[in-house]
């Protein structure tokens, strides 16, 4: 919460900051090379995947990572379809809570983080994930769609959302 003070009654007045979807610096978001973006929308069971194009005009949905319960990351899967899919960095999203504070899963998405721009070298820029799946899942609604059966899909779609603002900040 932020505060200020009211003139008149010297009270301090509660105001919410507006929720960010992503974060306005555009120096959070990194593509030091030329090509493709791959975006990951990192969840409990699955992982959904985007990529961009090599201008990064369009983003597009890459599929989905299955995760099982109590097991590692998926780092050495991201990888393989990362590389498979010619990506030269990444943007991770860093789900927050609805005040913009770090979550236990927070935590293990800044590890992965360190992880992929280890194994790989890639640049790995966190963005704020927050309403990425509601964002999804509102889109299919809005194109009469079912979402029944299709979570992987709502996951890939979470993250096409993702790069769609990472390359918006980009430019």
């Amino acid at each position: 919460m932020t505060g200020k003070r009211d003139e008149g009654s010297g009270k301090r007045e509660q105001s919410e900051p507006p929720p960010s979807l992503f974060p306005q610096n555009r120096e959070a978001v990194r593509f030091p090379l030329p090509g493709r973006v791959l975006a990951i929308d990192y969840g409990d069971r699955r992982v959904g995947l985007a990529i961009s194009d090599p201008t990064r005009t369009i983003a597009s949905p890459a599929g989905f990572i299955a995760r099982r319960a109590g097991k590692r990351a998926p780092i050495a899967e991201i990888v393989r379809r990362g590389t498979e899919l010619e990506a030269v960095a990444v943007v991770l999203g860093l789900p927050l809570d609805d005040n913009g504070d770090e979550t236990p899963r927070s935590q293990e998405v800044r590890r992965v983080s360190v992880e992929l721009e280890r194994r790989t070298g890639w640049p790995v820029s966190l963005v704020d994930e927050r309403y990425s799946t509601a964002a999804a899942l509102r889109a299919i609604r809005d194109m009469q769609g079912s979402t029944r059966g299709r979570k992987g899909d709502v996951d890939a779609l979470a993250a096409t959302i993702l790069l769609q603002h990472a390359l918006r900040m980009e430019r």
